[in-house]
């Protein structure tokens, strides 16, 4: 009867989150409560994912906004999702690199990333888990979904991470500063300063090299330095919000220009591996892929980037390959 209900033009979004773990839960309350879609929290322990709809629910009933979070440890419950968003994983520890978590993290991934498509063959998948590019091309290896429809959520998190910093050492209002972060999701990633402005201006003539300098090892070393005060776990607020732009941009065809893991197939001299670049993100996923002109260090550091990742993918293909002989 439900679905008799609406006609088709007029279904509801969905958007399924794959893990109902700190980041996982603050998705669904961004999304929810920015009224982009209904959501559908899934989790493999009993009672977690429907405790934590429930309390969004009500929840829902002070913010003022009427759209259903479901919990649940059934994949059928996210049948038609729009999106799918796959943050289930083990997290880092301090002291743990993300590579650590290849190999339990590969079959996590590739579990949910079959079961969701498999319940929802139409839509854009969102990989979360770390390490982040290599997770999202597991994915796309055991789904082989359109690569437009498979991406990572990387670059929008690290560039917030950097815009933070900046307008924290030049004290003015982090909406006027604007930055972009290229490469792989973790140490070897690269901050673009010539591609950072504030209010139009290059931050290059509001600080020094050195101060600037400081700001990009921070922002490489942004997760950690989160993973090493919090000691029991990592960031899920901003990791959070990053996600919901990618999914309001998808889900409302905005065409951001956002940085996130795609995959490349040629553009930046790469090929065959997912990182993070400028893309265009609209209904279909990846739109297209916005080629920065580059300096030599840049580029340097972004091949460097680019051979951690494809090192992290030989590893994970090995996992795969144990899970299905015949691959």
């Amino acid at each position: 009867m439900a679905d008799s209900f609406f006609p088709p033009s007029c279904q509801p979004t969905q958007v399924s989150i794959i893990g109902a773990g700190k980041v996982g839960s603050a998705l669904a309350q961004r999304i929810a409560e920015s009224n982009i879609a209904n959501v559908v929290l899934l989790d493999v322990v009993e009672g977690l994912p429907q405790g934590l709809a429930l309390d969004l629910m009500e929840a829902g009933a002070v913010e003022n906004h009427d759209r259903q979070v479901t919990g649940t440890n059934d994949y059928a419950d996210t049948a038609g999702s729009d999106v799918v968003v796959i943050t289930a994983g083990r997290p880092r520890t301090p002291g743990m690199d993300r590579h650590d978590l290849i190999g339990i993290n590969t079959k996590i991934v590739a579990d949910a990333a079959t079961q969701a498509i498999a319940h929802s063959p139409n839509a854009a998948l969102i990989v979360v888990t770390n390490p982040l590019d290599v997770m999202t091309y597991v994915a796309w290896q055991v789904t082989q979904l359109a690569t437009y429809r498979i991406l990572g959520m990387a670059g929008v998190l690290d560039s917030a991470r950097f815009q933070a910093f900046i307008a924290m050492e030049l004290q003015v209002s982090v909406s006027d500063v604007k930055a972009t972060v290229l490469g792989s999701h973790g140490d070897l990633m690269v901050p673009l300063p010539r591609y950072s402005t504030v209010n139009g201006i290059p931050v290059s003539e509001l600080m020094t090299e050195a101060a600037l300098q400081g700001i990009v090892e921070r922002t490489r070393q942004g997760g950690a330095e989160v993973v090493k005060l919090l000691k029991t776990g990592g960031a899920f607020y901003a990791p959070a919000s990053s996600i919901r732009i990618m999914v309001e941009s998808i889900l409302l065809n905005r065409s951001r220009l956002l940085p996130v893991s795609a995959y490349l197939q040629g553009e930046y001299g790469l090929t065959d591996l997912f990182l993070g670049v400028p893309c265009w993100l609209g209904c279909r996923g990846v739109e297209r892929i916005l080629e920065l002109a580059l300096s030599e260090p840049e580029h340097k550091a972004l091949m460097h980037s680019a051979r951690s990742v494809q090192e992290g993918i030989k590893l994970a293909q090995k996992v795969l390959d144990q899970l299905d002989p015949s691959t």
